[in-house]
């Protein structure tokens, strides 16, 4: 894959923000917010006196609202900010480096999954993230004098989730960099994780937590979702109304669970199979029939 395509860069801007898919609205998302934040900023600036400083108190109460507090108590009385957080930045360059990211690996992320799988990665690694966040700053010692003002914002938790759930996916996946060359992702992704680790002790600490976070999501829902695990949750909705449920492939013969887990194991395999042939030669020299069982296998 290269990120840097000879097409006109207005023109690659276009098609992709006209694309209906997932990706795009995420990243749109997040754009929208901090345009109406950075907007609120001009208006209070403009109106603020030296006895009545708008544009700050305005900043703080939308932090105080949107942003996950670490204090436990604070989240209770706010939670929604669970959620709220993940796609709120105030500074142009942290949105636009998580954007950057996002677009880079979400686009790899959706050649090989659907798009809900990269919308319920985005939200877990968010919820992720701000739960070893807040875990952190009421455990460690050190961040006792500012459990009560910490807060944290941003994306940065959520992309990281998409990053490492794509570097599970297909590991040897190799991206052009300027500068750099062709690079497997998985170097790119162990680079950031040892990085966070790093810089824990940074004053930043909150939002390298939160990192981890994210990463731990998009590691453990990738391989929950080998085994087939993520498939669990709406079969136990479903036998909730009915007595029993039996698995049926096309030839609409039941099967037994051994059976359904013995065809379910064999396909994985075909599919690393596949993922592996892509991360080496491109999807370029993949056969018609394994596109197309690459295409019904992500489907499921």
């Amino acid at each position: 894959m290269n990120i840097f395509q000879t097409q006109p860069i207005g023109e690659r801007i276009g098609k992709f923000f006209r694309d209906p898919s997932i990706l795009p609205r995420i990243i749109l998302a997040n754009i929208a917010v901090w345009l109406i934040v950075n907007l609120l900023r001009v208006i209070g600036f403009l109106f603020q006196t030296p006895e009545n400083p708008v544009e700050s108190a305005w900043m703080q109460a939308i932090e105080s609202w949107f942003s996950v507090p670490a204090s436990w108590e604070l989240l209770m009385q706010k939670p929604w900010t669970i959620l709220t957080y993940m796609i709120l930045h105030m500074d142009f360059w942290h949105l636009f480096f998580n954007l950057l990211w996002l677009y880079w690996f979400g686009k790899i992320f959706l050649e090989f999954m659907k798009e809900r799988k990269l919308l319920i990665i985005y939200i877990l690694g968010g919820i992720s993230g701000a739960l070893l966040f807040i875990l952190a700053f009421n455990f460690f010692p050190v961040f006792s004098q500012s459990l009560g003002r910490a807060v944290l914002l941003g994306a940065s938790a959520s992309v990281i989730a998409i990053v490492v759930a794509t570097v599970v996916m297909v590991p040897n996946y190799t991206i052009q960099l300027l500068f750099l060359g062709t690079v497997k992702i998985k170097y790119i992704a162990l680079a950031m994780i040892i990085l966070d680790i790093f810089m824990l002790r940074s004053d930043n600490s909150g939002g390298h937590f939160a990192h981890l976070g994210g990463a731990i999501a998009g590691l453990c829902y990738i391989l929950a979702d080998r085994k087939g695990l993520t498939l669990i949750i709406p079969q136990f909705k479903l036998n909730l109304r009915r007595k029993k449920v039996k698995k049926v492939y096309s030839t609409g013969k039941p099967l037994t669970d051994e059976e359904y887990n013995r065809i379910r194991s064999q396909n994985q395999k075909k599919i690393d199979g596949i993922l592996d042939k892509i991360a080496k030669s491109g999807y370029k020299s993949l056969s018609e029939a394994e596109k197309e069982f690459l295409f019904k296998f992500s489907n499921k």
